[in-house]
């Protein structure tokens, strides 16, 4: 019996997860819809900004970029649906994509001017929402 209650309390953990999460990816949705952004658009832009400012391997015009696969190991995205993220904020000109230097095969994405500067607009929204949600302070 009392396995069995155990087992039920991880079950009960993992569906609480599960319900924060959702909660969580539905406001980022709602606060970054006003600057044409969901929160896996976000998410994309911020792990290549992160890795900007830690230095990431070096794109065109010297810019840091990541392989798409690189990236997929970051956000929680198939490979074919991060693949037409990456098209859509590239045909908004936030990020570019370029043939990788090192493997002919692989593609890198770097943050266009317009897609850190959008980044750096958001950041503290997405913060604020992540604050809210997980942390329990104030919103912002």
């Amino acid at each position: 019996m009392a396995a069995k209650k155990a087992e039920q309390a991880l079950v009960d953990q993992w569906r609480d997860i599960l319900a924060l999460h959702a909660r969580t990816q539905c406001e980022l949705d709602r606060a970054l819809h006003r600057h044409g952004l969901c929160a896996s658009d976000f998410e994309v832009l911020d792990v290549l900004a992160e890795g900007s400012s830690r230095g990431g391997s070096k794109g065109p015009g010297g810019v840091a970029s990541f392989r798409v696969q690189e990236i997929s190991e970051r956000v929680h995205l198939s490979q074919s649906a991060l693949s037409r993220l990456i098209a859509r904020l590239e045909k908004d000109g936030l990020v570019q994509r370029c043939m990788c230097p090192e493997d002919r095969r692989g593609v890198r994405v770097a943050l266009t001017e317009k897609g850190r500067t959008l980044h750096g607009e958001v950041l503290p929204v997405q913060r604020a929402v992540l604050t809210r949600m997980l942390a329990g302070g104030p919103a912002g």
